[in-house]
């Protein structure tokens, strides 16, 4: 809101502001403003429609869990979360991903504090970059995984995209860490019962393509 300062003689009236200004970039809220641009809608999550990335639904059982943006060599696994009201949680899921990932170090980056460093998986050790981001009851977790993972220019189209990113949460009471629901394009709906928790090292989830 806008008000007139005591001394101002000024008759002048200064309308107040409708919404709240737009932040120059996300991932955004489903619920502030952000660019009304073209993307794929999978319930908990909208995705920039970039005809360079490979997006598929990365699930376990019929659970839809996660998505895998993939771009040339390297890719993109994003993951919504619930978190409290009143905290943040990329801190503490960091602090879990070290605990159990001792090549992963902390440094600054374009969102905050990530890790960087090397993931071994069936003997084979690939670049990984792990990125948090904080949203009103809801954090984003972002792994890039190949090249991009450790040379910034090849990281430019994967941090763009997360850029564009809109996490929709819902109002339904969701316990901490919970996933939050996604779906195919094509599907009204979605269950959301007994899924399963945030484990970024356990292999399995069924990846399938989004047509």
């Amino acid at each position: 809101m806008f008000r007139r300062r005591r001394h101002e003689q000024s008759e002048r009236v200064v309308p107040e502001e409708a919404t709240a200004p737009m932040r120059e970039s996300g991932p955004w809220d489903a619920e502030e403003p952000h660019p009304d641009t073209d993307r794929i809608d999978l319930g908990g999550l909208r995705l920039p429609h970039n005809p360079d990335f490979d997006v598929r639904l990365a699930s376990v059982g019929d659970q839809h869990i996660g998505v895998v943006a993939i771009h040339g060599e390297s890719t993109l696994q994003l993951q919504a979360l619930a978190a409290p009201k009143t905290l943040g949680l990329w801190d503490e899921v960091k602090t879990k991903v070290m605990q159990q990932v001792s090549t992963l170090r902390e440094r600054p980056g374009p969102f905050g504090t990530e890790l960087t460093g090397e993931i071994t998986t069936e003997g084979v050790a690939r670049p990984a970059r792990y990125i948090g981001v904080d949203g009103p009851r809801w954090c984003l977790l972002a792994i890039v995984h190949g090249d991009a993972a450790a040379d910034d220019a090849a990281a430019g189209p994967f941090l763009d995209f997360l850029r564009d990113v809109v996490v929709v949460r819902g109002d339904e009471p969701m316990a901490r860490e919970e996933p939050i629901v996604l779906r195919r394009p094509s599907e009204p709906g979605a269950e959301t019962d007994d899924r399963p928790g945030l484990n970024p090292f356990k292999r399995g989830p069924e990846i399938s393509e989004i047509r």
